[in-house]
């Protein structure tokens, strides 16, 4: 297997998806909590990096398996293992190859903070590898948007925070006298999830636009994702919908002052945003339109990376 066709198996640019959310927290812990360890941070660089490359190459592996049509637009070019004409066998050992640099990091992150990491990060790594694989695949049912969202956009976002700040109780579990008390800072969990909620609708909308422009082949293939269930107008509902929550989330944490007056800069993004929906909503072309949701994501949530990093500075 050549580097390029291992980059084209693990889809190396979708990775953005979930260094993005992985930015954002880190730069919200130095802005909100004052404080950053450089350690635990690359721990979780390399960990959540290899971790989203093992998922999308078992994606990609289950695909082509359980693939009845294998025409069409993409098909060809998009799986790597079909393109590149790469043995199932150096597959699976890549896969397995790169699951144990994703588990060795994720247990040295562990070792460095507390339990919490250790069961989110089991919770999250069960849902990543459930997401492309077994019997039925989240990928493959109404559920894909939900999962995806919750776990890169928030859960990533939440992770990239507290492994900065986990020695100062936002969330603690304490074994005392057969007792199992946990704490939480219930208001900042909050804070997290609204700044986390553009991340959790931007990921959901990838998913779900990419599901909207494969209903057809999702049919042939028996992959019976949230717009085959809803349909297409409501679909695009959806897709519309969630990106305006997003804007909603960044204003109310800017009027409860989490975030600075800076970050309504991250606004003025809806103009570019809700023409690059318009277009997607009057044509829903995997070859053409598609990628608007990638940048809709890109657009929005580096946008506001950019702004909290420059409020750490100031």
């Amino acid at each position: 297997m050549s580097f390029i066709s291992f980059l084209k198996l693990v889809e190396i640019q979708t990775k953005v998806a979930s260094l993005i959310p992985f930015l954002l927290g880190t730069f919200y812990a130095i802005y909100r909590f004052d404080t950053f360890n450089l350690k635990n941070f690359i721990y979780m660089f390399i960990s959540l990096l290899f971790v989203d490359m093992t998922t999308t190459a078992i994606n990609n592996y289950q695909d082509f398996r359980r693939a009845n049509k294998k025409h069409g637009y993409g098909y060809e070019t998009h799986n790597a293992i079909v393109k590149f004409n790469l043995k199932e066998s150096t597959v699976v050992a890549i896969i397995f190859i790169i699951l144990i640099i994703a588990i060795t990091f994720g247990i040295l992150l562990f070792l460095n903070t507390n339990i919490i990491i250790l069961i989110l990060g089991a919770i999250s790594f069960t849902i990543g590898v459930l997401y492309s694989f077994g019997p039925i695949p989240i990928s493959r049912t109404p559920f894909g948007e939900i999962f995806s969202g919750l776990f890169m956009g928030f859960i990533i976002t939440f992770i990239s925070i507290y492994i900065h700040v986990f020695d100062q109780n936002l969330v603690s579990i304490i074994l005392h006298t057969g007792l199992l008390n946990m704490q939480i800072n219930y208001l900042e969990i909050i804070y997290i999830f609204l700044l986390s909620i553009p991340c959790v609708t931007g990921i959901a909308n990838i998913m779900l636009a990419n599901n909207i422009c494969d209903i057809e082949d999702d049919i042939a293939n028996k992959r019976y994702t949230l717009p085959i269930y809803i349909g297409k107008k409501n679909s695009l509902k959806v897709y519309r919908f969630l990106y305006y929550i997003g804007y909603v989330s960044l204003t109310l944490l800017v009027i409860v002052r989490v975030l600075p007056l800076l970050a309504l800069v991250a606004l003025l993004t809806l103009f570019i945003v809700k023409k690059h929906i318009n277009i997607f909503c009057e044509n829903q072309s995997k070859k053409d339109t598609f990628i608007l949701s990638i940048k809709n994501f890109v657009i929005i949530n580096v946008t506001q990376v950019i702004i909290i990093a420059i409020s750490v500075i100031i």
